[in-house]
């Protein structure tokens, strides 16, 4: 299975010490040079940044199609446009990807792609995990991650979780 995926699920999985849940589900994940970047090249550590370089079921991969990308570069940010077309250029399986607008182009190229809540739910299906709701309360609390009550509710409801009243 070819996943290619994009900073937000390797980020907020190693904010909460979950990021084996990407290995478990998948074996490699494949990211941008873009990806790489967006999590090392920076004057302070990020979330993820140390997995990426040191974790050799993560492996880093250059978009070759750099027309595509500067086309999508004018929608949005570098590791999504990037993200996308490796996703396309390897004929990927799956794309990891959470933001809307990079969804909504991800789907124009025919591209599978699932968010963290998606493959949290996945991950419970296979036994991977024995609960969604804590891992998503971890992700709002600990990583800042952002999901609307609605779909708050939905994705418990997904898993088959209560919500406290």
């Amino acid at each position: 299975m070819i996943v290619v995926s994009n900073t937000s699920p390797i980020t907020n999985l190693s904010a909460i010490q979950k990021i084996d849940i990407l290995r478990q589900l998948y074996g490699v994940l494949i990211i941008p040079q873009a990806v790489y970047n967006e999590m090392v090249d920076l004057p302070y550590e990020v979330p993820g940044s140390e997995e990426v370089q040191t974790l050799s079921w993560i492996q880093t991969r250059q978009a070759t199609n750099r027309s595509l990308v500067a086309e999508l570069r004018l929608e949005i940010d570098a590791g999504e446009s990037e993200a996308i077309a490796l996703a396309i250029e390897l004929n990927a399986n799956r794309l990891l990807i959470d933001d809307y607008q990079a969804r909504v182009i991800a789907s124009r190229f025919g591209l599978k792609f699932t968010g963290i809540l998606g493959l949290l739910l996945a991950a419970k299906k296979q036994g991977l995990i024995t609960a969604v709701k804590p891992i998503v309360d971890d992700l709002i609390n600990q990583a800042g991650f952002r999901v609307s009550d609605r779909l708050y509710r939905e994705i418990v409801q997904m898993a088959d979780e209560v919500l406290e009243e």
